[in-house]
């Protein structure tokens, strides 16, 4: 039974609460130079690039008296008063200027410190400063305050006719984009697609985001601080409904949402069709790809770190996967019980069970994760057709899951270790001793001669599995 999505988001809210408490409690350094009288947690308060018009997060710093003694500060003020673009809380009080606050010796208070920028029609970020000036005893202190803006383009809303997304600013989804069956959404190199806060994509008829390496199309969440960058449901997800038009992803990067791209719908009739080609999907709090009664085509797919499922391939539908990546290393987060892999032909959803006929291959791929069972579990009802293979694959698998299906599998590699250079920056590379170098079929690397880094695959002995070859330590020095 597929788990609620719904449950899942307040479990991650926890573990973000949990996550800011433990952050507060790291050891505290304080700046004091010369003659001061005041200490601070930081000399410049650094808002990460954020869209103007629609405000930051906050941020704080704090204020300490380093000495036993109490000081009476004169005044704290926001340097570029009411006119600025910041905005202050002193103290517990929304006010950009505080006289006369009396400080006890060894201790602080916080000053809080949010930002909103005027668009200034121009593509490329703009740089915001002002300061917060501490005035004790004639000795004047500040703590400088940077932000960068980013001027963005609404597109809320539904695309009834052909419509093309071109690079320079960014594009902001605040609740749903909708694009219309039989319409398609052309998404250009470069482009970047921020989603508000449970906002979603639902395609009824096609897009199609074709990037470059050099230039891949982002799909994230509108987040844009450094804390944020791999923080797990941001926004909804790409949803393809059934229909007659395919959908294309190529370069393309998705973040951060709560199931990156669905294709299909369970109690929606025909099928959604997808083609996928070098195309990262990375920490979503409930699945990587959810392919479900649908066609779906990827090479070069990694699919990284997610809450539940990392790929589903259920029902009706016809899955091939060829030099794809699926690296579940959620466990740094939750505890996570759900395999990085589901094939089934057979649902359960309430009351209901929905069944179709499956066809799935995987060609030079790999299925790993943190789980200690089985990365991969099957549904096999024999009613039905359950048409699925692995060739010339790693697969993390038990012994029970493995003695239950070895028919499955040819070539297969599992249950090794030193797989990847270093899952906690999200490097998937082989390592340098890892069994997955020069384990693929040649035949299957034809299809796809270059990695999801445009490293070519043919240039040796043999190529590596899963969406990256490993560069050999001759090729980095030359490229530093």
């Amino acid at each position: 039974m597929i788990t609620s999505v719904k449950s899942l988001k307040y479990s991650i809210l926890l573990i973000l609460l949990s996550w800011m408490i433990v952050v507060s409690c790291e050891k505290e350094k304080y700046l004091v130079t010369g003659d001061a009288k005041l200490a601070f947690s930081t000399d410049t308060v650094m808002f990460d690039t954020i869209f103007t018009t629609f405000g930051s997060t906050t941020q704080a710093f704090k204020v300490i008296n380093p000495s036993v003694n109490p000081v009476e500060i004169s005044s704290i003020v926001l340097a570029g008063g009411d006119q600025s673009f910041y905005r202050l809380n002193i103290d517990g009080e929304m006010v950009n200027k505080a006289q006369n606050i009396s400080l006890r010796g060894q201790d602080s208070i916080y000053i809080f410190v949010e930002v909103t920028i005027d668009p200034n029609g121009v593509d490329q970020p703009m740089v915001v400063k002002d300061s917060v000036v501490f005035t004790v005893d004639g000795v004047s202190q500040d703590v400088d305050l940077v932000a960068y803006g980013q001027d963005v383009i609404l597109l809320d809303g539904v695309i009834s006719k052909p419509r093309t997304l071109l690079p320079g600013k960014p594009f902001l989804v605040l609740n749903a984009l909708t694009v219309n069956k039989n319409q398609q959404l052309t998404i250009q190199p470069g482009v970047k697609i921020h989603f508000h806060k449970d906002a979603f994509c639902w395609v009824e008829g096609a897009i199609n985001a074709v990037g470059t390496v050099e230039n891949p199309i982002v799909f994230e969440g509108d987040r844009l601080e450094k804390m944020y960058s791999d923080v797990p449901s941001q926004w909804e997800g790409i949803k393809i409904s059934p229909g007659r038009m395919s959908s294309k992803f190529e370069n393309v990067i998705i973040k951060n949402a709560v199931i990156g791209l669905q294709v299909g719908m369970l109690e929606v009739d025909g099928y959604a069709t997808a083609k996928l080609h070098n195309v990262r999907i990375e920490n979503m709090s409930y699945a990587g790809l959810f392919c479900i009664g649908s066609n779906v085509q990827a090479t070069n797919v990694l699919v990284g770190d997610c809450g539940f499922y990392g790929i589903t391939a259920l029902l009706d539908g016809n899955y091939s996967f060829t030099h794809c990546t699926v690296a579940n290393y959620w466990g740094s987060l939750t505890h996570r019980t759900s395999p990085a892999v589901l094939i089934s032909n057979s649902v359960v959803n309430g009351d209901s069970t929905y069944y179709g006929n499956i066809q799935s291959r995987w060609e030079n791929s790999v299925i790993s994760g943190d789980l200690a069972s089985s990365e991969v579990i099957f549904g096999n009802d024999p009613g039905y057709n359950f048409d699925v293979s692995f060739d010339h694959c790693y697969v993390k698998v038990s012994d029970s899951v493995y003695d239950a299906n070895s028919s499955l599998f040819q070539s297969l590699m599992r249950n090794r270790d030193t797989l990847f250079t270093d899952v906690r920056e999200y490097n998937y590379m082989p390592d340098s001793l890892s069994p997955l170098r020069g384990f693929g079929d040649r035949s299957f690397a034809e299809k796809v001669p270059t990695d999801l880094a445009n490293t070519s695959r043919l240039s040796d002995d043999g190529p590596d599995i899963g969406a990256y070859e490993y560069i050999y330590i001759e090729k980095k020095e030359e490229e530093k």
